[in-house]
């Protein structure tokens, strides 16, 4: 079988490009036939399995200078597919790249998958605070993902959300969750404390709460910045060394700053491979109090190296953290509940490293491996539905 997967998010950070960058190589290197196919000016792997169009232009994304939208050059990304012969289409992303894929398969009758990895509603709504607007978004996924012969949700939370979307239930598909267990593991903690001597600010011997993830309103950090602003003074009056270790960057960073003034919050920036793993296993706790998050990808990946988790109740990260065993389900709007809970966690370092542990065991048996299995095996069955695709024996993956 051979798989075209259309994204509009690769060379850029986020979950969603690490996830498809990651199955790429998982595909390249179990010599299976998925090529990825976008266009952007960022810089993108060098694999033989990735192909980037340049675009015709580009420009910055309304709220998020550091990203881009992109007219892409859907005559050079046809021809391209054209070549790659596909049985079958992936779209990853509802956005131009994502809309030339769409288009390109149904013009040839070619079965689509696609995957809901960003509620875009719900950033709308957060970030613009327009009805109207979220409105119109809704019916874009309506109509994007309606076209799809079966629909992956990376978890069980946004289910219903497909649902609502009016993609039904027989065509609705859950992914297993899978990150780089290896990659990610508890055994990367730094005893010296070294790994905080490169993030301007931060001291070796202080307890370290951790956020990773986009610098963004989205990701619900007005609520962090309250509610830490309230846990340091407490901190500090008790004679208590912590610190706010900001990993990542985002249009609120500035901001954000500012307003952590004299807290003991620290900004990390971007950080990668394995200096990003080391920091997970170094930290003393993880904190993300997102609402729109599909998965929360980082959320794994701190719970594998050894963090206990304090998430929202809303969207997928509250499926990864097991309430009171392996870290804090919350409620969204309640910062009393997110103050009480760090402060138990940050005062009480054995509940701190047991649930750490806890987390660790429910998340290392996640391999991406895994879930890369079931993504390839629902592309596979499609395409025999379709009766575009019939050359004998599969993967062997079921």
């Amino acid at each position: 079988m051979r798989m075209a997967l259309f994204t509009d998010t690769l060379g850029d950070i986020n979950g969603v490009s690490r996830f498809i960058r990651t199955i790429a190589e998982q595909a390249l290197g179990r010599g299976l036939e998925l090529h990825v196919l976008t266009s952007t000016r960022f810089a993108c792997p060098e694999r033989a399995n990735v192909h980037n169009v340049q675009p015709r232009c580009a420009r910055a994304m309304p709220a998020y200078p550091t990203l881009e939208v992109v007219w892409p050059d859907a005559g050079a990304l046809g021809r391209l597919a054209e070549r790659l012969r596909p049985d079958v289409v992936h779209v990853s992303t509802p956005g131009p790249v994502g809309m030339v894929g769409r288009r390109w398969a149904l013009k040839r009758g070619l079965p689509l998958v696609g995957t809901y990895h960003t509620d875009f509603p719900a950033y709308v709504e957060q970030l613009l605070d327009d009805r109207v607007l979220t409105w119109v978004t809704g019916q874009w996924m309506r109509r994007f993902y309606g076209a799809c012969a079966r629909v992956l949700t990376r978890s069980e939370e946004y289910a219903a959300t497909l649902g609502g979307l009016g993609i039904g239930e027989d065509r609705i598909v859950r992914l297993v969750p899978g990150i780089e267990t290896e990659a990610f593991d508890i055994r990367r903690r730094d005893p010296s404390g070294a790994v905080w001597d490169a993030v301007v600010g931060a001291r070796r011997e202080s307890v370290k709460v951790l956020y990773v993830g986009r610098v963004s309103v989205e990701k619900n950090l007005r609520l962090l910045v309250g509610v830490w602003k309230r846990v340091a003074g407490v901190c500090r009056a008790a004679g208590r060394d912590v610190q706010l270790v900001v990993v990542g960057d985002g249009p609120y960073r500035v901001q954000m700053e500012q307003e952590l003034i004299g807290t003991g919050a620290v900004f990390a920036g971007f950080r990668h491979n394995e200096e990003l793993a080391t920091m997970y296993a170094s930290g003393d706790l993880f904190v993300f109090p997102s609402t729109t998050d599909t998965l929360g990808q980082a959320v794994m990946e701190a719970q594998c190296a050894g963090l206990a988790a304090l998430v929202s109740d809303r969207g997928g990260p509250s499926g990864m953290v097991e309430d009171g065993v392996t870290g804090r389900v919350l409620r969204a709007d309640r910062p009393k509940d997110w103050e009480a809970a760090m402060l138990g966690l940050i005062e009480d370092a054995g509940l701190r490293r047991r649930m750490g542990l806890a987390g660790h065991m429910k998340i290392a048996p996640m391999s991406i491996s895994h879930s890369f299995e079931q993504f390839w095996n629902v592309h596979e069955q499609v395409a025999r539905e379709w009766g575009g695709w019939a050359k004998g024996e599969s993967s062997g993956f079921d």
